[in-house]
């Protein structure tokens, strides 16, 4: 999709905000939009993707200092597991308001897709995945006059986009007290994600013996004949019924076209709404026996836990309620097939509500936008719900499977 550069004045909001509330909300909203517009292009315009650490670095020091204008006291930058990450409050708070600043885009996009509004639209690499959820978070600690000292603490990672590896100790340490996680991540159409399945990914590689394909082909053992067989398997492990899909994704295999192959890898995305779907799917990678002596070795296995929507529903009633005593239209939720770092904070049996960011669509595509008229209104809801939820936690802090 084609972007063009901002034309207009930022100061400005959209002209249809002044239609998203009633009496003088509207003035109120349009004052916090021009500021959170102000803070979101700084931060979109600071290119972040997950595999360039200095990147990393530059966008959480950004965001230190973008976070001073929000903010009652400073945050800070920290170094876990060899990367950065953003945080503000407690170590250990009771209510975690949770995200990343890392993007899938790699620096240079901004020539291709620039920071623009248009209408009700912003667009540029990141804002719907989830730079405008970074900002509603900042904007809704400032409405919400929350000092460091009540017990809510936000925490930003960088590498959220490739599985959280360096920072899910991290993020386990800070839910140790937790009594609620928000994850700031994006929403579709604004329906709030309730459950999302779990992931596994493997790289299975397959040792044969390499022989001359002319010359003497059966002395060697094909990699990639195993390699088709285990492809093939998966397929029949899939569950059409509870919805769990088994998908090889990247493959390779050989030197050269004369050469029986002695190793193919084979890459595999597993998606499953619970943790023993997981593991059965886990048992069957495995358990897998080539009809060929090929030495198989397993790389990975079960990733992120599925978020089950235990965990979310009364997050999301509190959610609802707030939403309707503030007199926007009903929110709705959704289940999604993708994962956040909401899935290790429900699995760990901490009520955990997702998709509390922008409002908007085309998460990873080069259409990826988020609504503008929507950020004052989901700032004002999650600084609502941060307030009630200090005076009244959820009770729900059982997991099946934490």
């Amino acid at each position: 999709m084609a972007m063009q550069s901002d034309q207009s004045d930022q100061s400005d909001p959209p002209a249809d905000l002044s239609e998203t509330h009633s009496g003088d909300r509207p003035m109120t909203h349009a004052a916090n939009l021009s500021a959170m517009l102000t803070t979101l292009r700084a931060l979109v315009e600071c290119e972040s993707p997950t595999s360039d650490l200095s990147a990393a670095y530059a966008v959480t020091e950004l965001a230190r200092s973008l976070a001073v204008d929000w903010l009652p006291t400073p945050s800070r930058v920290e170094i876990h597991g060899g990367r950065p990450v953003w945080r503000w409050g407690p170590d250990q708070p009771a209510i975690l308001l949770l995200g990343h600043l890392d993007t899938v885009w790699p620096v240079g996009t901004l020539s291709k897709i620039p920071f623009a509004i248009q209408g009700d639209r912003i667009t540029g690499p990141g804002v719907f995945d989830m730079k405008v959820g970074v900002v509603q978070g900042w904007a809704a600690l400032k409405e919400s006059g929350i000092t460091e000292s009540s017990g809510v603490g936000m925490l930003l990672t960088t590498d959220e986009e490739t599985g959280s590896h360096a920072s899910r100790e991290l993020i386990a340490q800070s839910i140790t007290n937790a009594k609620a996680v928000i994850v700031l991540e994006p929403s579709l159409e604004g329906a709030l994600k309730t459950r999302r399945k779990g992931t596994s990914n493997y790289l299975v590689r397959f040792h044969g013996v390499a022989s001359h394909a002319g010359l003497d082909p059966d002395r060697g053992i094909n990699a990639l004949v195993a390699a088709a067989e285990f492809i093939l398997a998966t397929q029949l492990w899939r569950d059409k019924l509870q919805e769990t899909s088994v998908t090889p994704t990247v493959s390779a295999s050989g030197t050269t076209t004369n050469t029986v192959p002695d190793l193919a890898e084979v890459n595999v995305d597993v998606r499953a709404w619970n943790r023993t779907e997981q593991e059965r799917v886990d048992d069957l990678v495995r358990a897998f026996r080539s009809t060929l002596p090929v030495t198989i070795e397993i790389v990975g296995g079960i990733d992120r836990p599925a978020m089950e929507s235990a965990m979310s529903a009364e997050l999301f009633t509190l959610a609802e309620l707030t939403n309707r005593e503030l007199g926007y239209p009903d929110l709705t939720e959704c289940s999604v097939g993708g994962a956040s770092d909401g899935n290790l904070t429900a699995a760990a049996g901490i009520p955990t509500i997702d998709g509390m960011g922008a409002v908007g669509d085309g998460a990873h595509a080069d259409f990826e936008w988020a609504s503008s008229s929507a950020m004052p209104h989901r700032a004002e809801l999650l600084a609502k719900m941060l307030i009630k939820l200090l005076t009244d936690p959820p009770r729900t802090t059982t997991s099946s499977h934490s």
